[in-house]
């Protein structure tokens, strides 16, 4: 499937939401996934300037049919949350509506903080599929930065939002965060066959991805071999 797949990696403050202070501290990636054949394809995390990433789309005439959410937080769908606003979700769905896909545990918190309704939104169980035309995604329940965080495996590549980054992982005192769960989250993705790339929620590394097996011998999160490590290194 490798020549259906139209991938973009788009980097907040400089790839859209050009100028927005927010966008540009905050170092978010969205990503667009799609069937060249088909000129399906969707949106992961739009937030800040959902125009913007519209206008990418239409570009490249693929042709918008659902949007996949990796976690609730509004720098990834948009809303209110902990003091402040930013455009998402609410704002795509007003200009171009499609099926939002969402972690089961994670369906509340986003209508919470994007002001949705539950028929705007599908729920999904861990290892669930969605398919953009031909190019299946699957969906792996990743719980710890978020109850319902997501991450997002096709072909040869992973797009993991906030449960991994090339240096790090997310947060997990945020409401709603666990760092055992967070623990156990990073253990499933660093024993997933192949070498599949990473993609993150963030920038937070001078890379913007890396191959799973870099990952798993650079970054610090998987220093700890068990969970009482784990606890005494990040508790």
């Amino acid at each position: 499937m490798s020549e259906r797949l139209y991938f973009r990696q788009l980097l907040s403050g400089r790839d859209f939401a050009a100028g927005d202070p927010i966008a540009t501290q905050m170092l978010n990636f969205a990503y667009v996934i799609g069937d060249r054949v088909t000129r399906e394809a969707v949106l992961i995390d739009p937030a800040y300037a959902v125009e913007d990433l519209l206008a990418v789309l239409d570009a490249d005439d693929m042709r918008l049919t659902g949007v996949l959410a990796t976690h609730h937080h509004p720098d990834h769908v948009g809303g209110s949350m902990m003091g402040f606003t930013l455009a998402g979700l609410a704002e795509l769905m007003a200009s171009r509506p499609a099926p939002v896909h969402v972690q089961q545990t994670e369906r509340d918190w986003v209508q919470t903080v994007t002001g949705l309704s539950a028929s705007d939104l599908i729920t999904h169980d861990h290892d669930d599929v969605v398919t953009v035309g031909e190019i299946p995604i699957r969906l792996l329940h990743t719980p710890g930065h978020t109850p319902g965080s997501q991450c997002f495996l096709l072909e040869d590549r992973i797009i993991a939002g906030d449960t991994l980054f090339l240096e790090g992982c997310g947060r997990t005192d945020f409401p709603g965060g666990n760092a055992e769960e967070m623990y156990h989250s990073l253990r499933a993705l660093a024993d997933l066959p192949g070498d599949p790339v990473v993609y993150p929620g963030h920038q937070y590394s001078a890379e913007p991805s890396a191959p799973l097996s870099t990952v798993r011998d650079t970054n610090f999160v998987y220093r700890p071999r068990s969970l009482e490590e784990w606890r005494t290194l990040f508790g």
